[in-house]
């Protein structure tokens, strides 16, 4: 599903560069659930966002569903995300200004599903994260938990191949942590690729895979059970 090959990725800081990414090198099969485990400045969220289309590496490859991402000016890289991707973020990014069917048919408005399709859709996917009574509340009107499990419903809307999560439970109690993390394994046990960015270890560990960085390198890669075997050996 995900193949990445020798990644590098540099940023200029005045007369100087800073090496973010130093030869990434990962794959990630379909039905997968990985998580990306790093500390601030590991290169996670580098990683995150050329995986997503919203930056560029500077060399490697990066091959999505056997199609090769590279050199996409924005509205390629805006068809491809829609067509492949969908994000689930820290912040929600929920628009404040419409219901919670609304923000959930917004990515299948782009696609060009008509409002009736669209509003079905959205019921649906708002009943699978348990929020169907709730589909015409503000996300004002939601609590923490309430306002992910909708961003993760119009993740899900538009059928992507991938779920990319941006630290999904970094604005959450605990309690509300694992249960959204309940959710995304349920969706992830459907059959969807999802691959967690987070610096917890115990949401990692909800994960089946966790893929560590450091300083632009993968430092471990390491199944669950392996890691749960070798703490009983």
């Amino acid at each position: 599903m995900i193949k990445i090959q020798n990644l590098h990725k540099s940023y200029k800081m005045g007369n100087s560069s800073l090496h973010v990414l130093k030869g990434i090198n990962f794959n990630v099969e379909e039905g997968e659930l990985v998580a990306i485990m790093g500390s601030s400045g590991s290169g996670k969220s580098t990683l995150l966002n050329i995986l997503g289309m919203l930056d560029n590496a500077d060399e490697g490859d990066y091959i999505l569903d056997n199609v090769p991402i590279k050199n996409l000016n924005e509205t390629k890289a805006a068809k491809y995300r829609n067509q492949f991707l969908g994000f689930v973020f820290q912040s929600f990014n929920l628009i404040n200004y419409k219901t919670a069917l609304e923000n959930v048919s917004l990515p299948l408005y782009y696609q060009g599903v008509s409002r009736k399709e669209r509003q079905e859709s959205a019921l649906n996917y708002l009943e699978k994260v348990g929020l169907k009574d709730w589909a015409t509340h503000l996300p004002s009107e939601l609590s923490g938990g309430q306002k992910q499990r909708v961003a993760i419903a119009r993740a899900m809307a538009s059928q992507p191949k991938v779920l990319l999560a941006d630290e999904p439970t970094g604005a959450l109690d605990t309690k509300t942590s694992y249960e959204v993390m309940e959710l995304i394994q349920q969706i992830n046990e459907e059959g969807k690729t999802i691959l967690v960015v987070t610096h917890e270890l115990d949401i990692a560990k909800m994960c089946k895979r966790v893929v560590t960085l450091k300083d632009g390198v993968i430092v471990k890669d390491e199944k669950i059970d392996q890691i749960l075997a070798s703490k009983h050996v």
